[in-house]
């Protein structure tokens, strides 16, 4: 607890908070998601999470339902998911997640955000292991063993929960998202996720100061720029 629910709490909010063009951004992830698994948020549990997430960010019900069109007519561009790390200002750790229908143009992107800021871009699991891929849940609540228990009841695979200020957070593994949102949503009537996300979470932070954090800005600025970029995490602390 404490400060490790900090750092992972600033992890969150600032992997929100550098998002840009939030609608073209869920559009594209819907539009990705529906053609893949079907179009039916009942028979897709990725797309059905996807698509409370957008609702969440305030993504009109019209961006969402384009994107399922396009899904379902076979129109559109081919996606594929893309993952790019290395090292940006102050030698913090980056990850940059894309869906891109041409990765030569979008590698070509990436490296100029980092060469712009004398960042280094590395290869495929550069900095990926210095990170958990956890599912995050926060919601209102004061009772950490009655959520452990329900989760246990569930036989989820449960990574830490916290209780901070009157919300409880949830870290699991990713691939038990689903698990989990379930057996809390049938366990706690009404419950209302405040932060319901896959994220990566830096297992250690690295501080930054003076000039970096101005090129730090810099760099997320022009990453969340690149059309194709749907996520960017780090392990900076200011």
């Amino acid at each position: 607890m404490g400060r490790a629910y900090q750092n992972r709490k600033e992890s969150i909010a600032k992997t929100a908070n550098a998002k840009s063009k939030v609608y073209s951004k869920y559009g594209r992830e819907i539009y990705v998601v529906a053609k893949a698994g079907g179009a039916d948020p009942d028979g897709n549990l990725s797309l059905r999470g996807l698509i409370d997430r957008a609702k969440k960010d305030q993504v009109p019900s019209h961006v969402i339902e384009k994107a399922l069109q396009k899904a379902t007519s076979g129109a559109g561009e081919d996606f594929s998911p893309a993952r790019y790390e290395g090292f940006g200002p102050g030698n913090c750790m980056v990850i940059v997640d894309c869906l891109t229908d041409n990765p030569n143009r979008t590698i070509g992107d990436i490296r100029q955000c980092f060469n712009k800021v004398k960042a280094k871009l590395g290869s495929s699991g550069t900095v990926s292991h210095m990170f958990d891929h956890c599912a995050i849940l926060v919601f209102e609540g004061d009772d950490e063993e009655a959520v452990l228990e329900a989760l246990m009841m569930a036989d989820v695979d449960v990574t830490d929960i916290e209780l901070e200020d009157g919300k409880v957070t949830v870290f699991a593994p990713n691939t038990e998202y689903f698990k989990a949102k379930q057996a809390l949503s049938e366990a706690f009537e009404g419950i209302d996720f405040e932060v319901d996300a896959i994220q990566f979470v830096p297992q250690t932070t690295v501080e930054i100061g003076g000039d970096d954090v101005a090129q730090m800005e810099r760099f997320l600025d022009m990453l969340n720029d690149v059309d194709d970029v749907q996520n960017v995490y780090h392990n900076a602390e200011y």
